[in-house]
């Protein structure tokens, strides 16, 4: 880990970026696309030698987002995806992971499709709001816990202290992993409660500008680092240097993005909690939210992710997110622009039916992605298409 300032935006624009650094002192970071290095003689060179084990441009932004969420160590993938499956490559034939029922639709599938069916890991999907459940679960080879919190797409949250105490308590070694996607470390650090790793798709917030594919894993562990270091050389799962650079300009900008998602998309969920057409609404800074005072516990706010039933059938599940004019219809999420989505027939589509009404993702649900455009604006997109 770089070296940091006292607060977070200063890291965020500063950290592992001093110009002198630099070979001409830019102050922006340089984007290194060379994929070669060099060599001073056969098998001796300085600190890089290709570009699929290591890169300047990319060592910056690991440095610069392993200072922002207090990790020692980080390492980033081509996606969120390979950073996940990453990770969960760590285990072995006949390990055991508990992991959260309702954990984002990628996971789900990687966990089902891949670490059950082609790695025979055991996998229990439980209720993470359930410490008894996750408590129930554990057995003599659990190797790893895996949850969100919030939770992707119904924004259930997980009481982090107390999984990682029951699950440390159980057995020190197994691994606590947490996906910090939807909060950022500008809201929340799962490793200052003792967890082992955290996860980020860098896709989401972080980047924020919906034009970056990454995703990192931060650990204060350096055996896990190497292990995953490794694992970027052996399956060359790194991204390029100029998307690091992309990633490396918004970070920038999250502290003020995070700001306007929280305070547009709080607005949005107070309006979308009073309307006749809506059942439901899901968002932890909401008073009526079942966590909402856990929330407040181990958080400083919350993103732009807003969930909520609608009133009525599929059908005009459809006919609503066909009349919104700025919210568009899309799959992902933490960009400056608005989305909407139906994680029945989106994100979960490969998890049954009834598995999916069975967790609470229905037909109904609709997930808002709030971005930071003006605030009555979005609104009103969303108060003319209710109507």
């Amino acid at each position: 880990m770089e070296k940091g300032f006292k607060h977070f935006a200063t890291n965020a624009i500063h950290a592992a970026q001093n110009p002198d650094d630099h070979c001409h002192r830019q102050v922006i970071v340089p984007i290194n696309l060379t994929t070669t290095f060099k060599q001073v003689e056969p098998g001796s060179f300085k600190q890089y030698d290709y570009t699929r084990t290591g890169n300047p441009t990319r060592s910056i932004l690991e440095k610069n987002l392993a200072t922002l969420e207090n990790a020692s160590y980080c390492r980033v993938f081509t996606s969120g995806l390979a950073a996940i499956s990453s990770v969960i490559r760590l285990l072995r034939h006949g390990d055991h992971i508990v992991a959260a029922q309702d954990v984002f639709g990628g996971s789900s599938t990687y966990l089902n499709d891949v670490a059950i069916e082609q790695d025979g890991i055991d996998v229990n999907f439980v209720d993470f709001t359930d410490i008894k459940a996750v408590e129930a679960a554990l057995k003599p080879n659990t190797k790893m816990v895996f949850f969100e919190t919030p939770t992707n797409p119904l924004l259930k949250i997980v009481d982090i202290q107390a999984v990682t105490t029951l699950v440390k308590n159980y057995n020190k070694n197994i691994l606590v992993v947490v996906d910090n996607t939807f909060l950022t470390p500008y809201f929340q650090r799962p490793l200052s409660f003792g967890v082992d790793i955290v996860v980020h798709s860098l896709t989401k917030y972080i980047n924020g500008h919906t034009d970056v594919l990454m995703g990192a894993v931060m650990t204060n562990h350096e055996d896990i680092d190497k292990k995953l270091h490794n694992t970027q050389k052996v399956n060359g799962v790194v991204p390029s240097s100029f998307d690091c650079f992309l990633v490396i300009r918004s970070v920038k900008t999250l502290h003020v993005r995070m700001k306007e998602h929280m305070a547009n998309a709080l607005a949005i969920a107070k309006f979308l909690e009073n309307h006749s057409k809506v059942d439901k609404v899901l968002y932890p800074m909401l008073e009526s939210h079942p966590q909402h005072e856990l929330h407040k516990k181990q958080t400083k706010g919350m993103s732009g992710i807003v969930s909520f039933y609608l009133k009525g059938n599929e059908e005009e599940v459809k006919k609503f997110v066909g009349k919104l004019k700025i919210f568009t219809l899309a799959a992902t999420l933490g960009g400056t622009e608005s989305l909407v989505m139906n994680p029945f027939l989106m994100a979960h589509y490969k998890i049954s039916p009834e598995e999916r009404r069975r967790i609470g993702v229905t037909e109904k649900l609709i997930r808002l992605s709030v971005g930071i455009e003006d605030q009555e604006d979005l609104i009103d997109d969303l108060k003319q298409a209710l109507e």
